[in-house]
């Protein structure tokens, strides 16, 4: 896995001469790489295009599946809270990373007010985040329930 981890430290690395941001990924499987990631926020205008979910989104597409079991994700940086959850939903078995949060806010990514955040109740976060009932809020999980076809995950 080492050899692994200095190739996402090169990845991220090199992205930052190409113009992205300082973080690459990998998604491995049983020591091969299935697919690669670099943080393309700024290139593309996605906020949501860190290292880990480009490489996340690749190899699903690589294995044709959105679930990742038997696969580790290795990333150049602790993956903040949206890749995290990303791994989660993919259910990748395990993630590897090098450099820490520490590392990432000394370099002008905080992460750390994000986990902040979710420690705290609603009702004191700086975003506004209301449930508001309309009288068909469950609507499409009825719909999806009774879809015989539906694929569950």
């Amino acid at each position: 896995m080492n050899a692994h981890l200095l190739a996402t430290i090169d990845l991220a690395t090199r992205n930052v001469a190409s113009g992205g941001g300082p973080f690459g990924a990998m998604i491995v499987r049983d020591g091969s790489v299935i697919a690669t990631g670099v943080n393309q926020v700024t290139p593309t205008l996605d906020p949501t295009a860190h290292a880990e979910v480009v490489a996340i989104r690749a190899a699903c597409q690589v294995l044709g599946d959105f679930k990742l079991t038997g696969c580790t994700l290795i990333s150049s940086c602790e993956p903040c809270p949206l890749c995290l959850s990303a791994a989660l939903w993919a259910r990748v078995d395990k993630v590897i990373y090098a450099a820490d949060r520490d590392d990432a806010a000394a370099a002008g990514f905080d992460d750390r007010e994000f986990y902040e955040l979710f420690s705290k109740p609603r009702s004191e976060w700086d975003l506004p985040v209301h449930q508001i009932s309309t009288g068909e809020d469950n609507a499409p999980f009825t719909a999806w329930m009774s879809l015989a076809t539906r694929i569950d995950y």
